[in-house]
């Protein structure tokens, strides 16, 4: 145990942990794009709940604004980063994660590659026709990049396309843009974000680094091992990397909590739940399998400054509905009140 973490209590440490994730201790952003700069990365495999999970953290921020910092404002980008599952994350940190990322993301993916026949030269002739066609034709959701992936002998009934469109974007080929009928469209980099004009050093123990920085600004206190977890990076890359964040003394976003429990509704996968190599201080263990039920599945989650009270969840018949660990007392029956008519008004505003 680190000594930022051996100095508190648990109690301490968790309050820390949700002021720097901005949900709890009365911290919440006033954009966005200020949303996800402070949280460095927002789990988005699920596009909605990524919408969520920025709502949660910021103050009154609509749907229309979450939007607007992904398709106008160009601030904030989805797209496949730590663990190679889908983030979104500022936009100015996305060339540089690439350089990082990228190539052992793409390594990871070879034997997948191997399964589905896409070998080293058609997986360039694939991505000589994405560019080709989304600087011709684009923005283009997949269904649009498999037809054409189709003309280059390509099953378009599986998942060849698929990781082909994500080995393009690995590589800095494309990443995601706007929404085009309810679904996610493809648009070259280099035409959606303006180039690099800043980020860590090329070498990839300064780029760990900043990593490391990041995290620790978003998570901490934490330990090298929950970075590791987080990042996908090799542990031996995590701890090298944890001397210099130790050695900086960065210990996350703290700061004084207001008096009264604060509550949040967490989306599915959210980050804060996912962060962390130990889930103990988030979900109390008896309740932990109420949360992670298996096959993948992590459940939304009514937290009160950053632990877990119970699971929620929402349809168009009953509205949100909370499925509480325990009872809950009277001061956060209210705040879920409160925070569950913000999440149907922002919803409605998203649909």
């Amino acid at each position: 145990m680190t000594a930022q973490r051996s100095a508190a209590t648990d109690a301490e440490v968790r309050l820390l942990r949700a002021r720097a994730q901005a949900i709890g201790g009365g911290v919440r952003e006033a954009t966005a794009g200020a949303v996800v700069r402070r949280v460095f990365a927002v789990q988005s495999q699920d596009a909605t709940a990524a919408m969520l999970g920025i709502r949660a953290r910021g103050r009154d921020i609509t749907a229309r604004a979450v939007r607007a910092a992904y398709e106008d404002e160009r601030s904030v980008v989805r797209g496949w980063f730590m663990r190679g599952t889908l983030h979104t994350v500022p936009a100015g940190d996305v060339r540089w994660l690439l350089r990082l990322l990228g190539p052992r993301l793409l390594a990871g993916t070879a034997h997948r590659y191997r399964e589905l026949g896409l070998d080293e030269r058609l997986r360039a002739r694939s991505d000589r026709l994405l560019r080709d066609t989304l600087a011709a034709h684009g923005p283009l959701d997949l269904a649009r990049l498999t037809e054409r992936l189709g003309t280059l002998g390509i099953a378009t009934d599986g998942q060849a396309p698929f990781h082909l469109v994500r080995h393009a974007a690995l590589g800095g080929l494309l990443c995601h843009g706007p929404w085009r009928d309810g679904e996610p469209a493809f648009v070259l980099l280099d035409d959606w974000l303006p180039r690099e004009t800043d980020g860590p050093e090329r070498d990839t123990d300064g780029a760990v680094a900043e990593l490391a920085r990041r995290y620790v600004r978003a998570y901490g206190p934490a330990e090298a091992a929950d970075f590791a977890a987080w990042s996908g990076l090799p542990v031996t890359w995590a701890r090298r990397a944890w001397k210099s964040v130790a050695a900086g003394g960065g210990t996350g976003q703290g700061g004084e909590a207001p008096e009264g429990a604060d509550v949040r509704l967490l989306p599915a996968y959210d980050n804060y739940l996912t962060g962390y190599g130990d889930r103990g201080l988030a979900v109390p263990a008896a309740h932990e399998r109420r949360v992670w039920p298996g096959g993948g599945v992590i459940r939304a989650a009514v937290v009160v400054d950053g632990l877990a009270v119970g699971t929620w969840s929402r349809s168009a018949r009953t509205g949100v509905g909370v499925d509480a660990f325990e009872e809950l007392p009277a001061a956060v029956r209210e705040g879920v009140g409160a925070e569950a008519d913000a999440v149907t008004r922002f919803l409605r505003e998203a649909a």
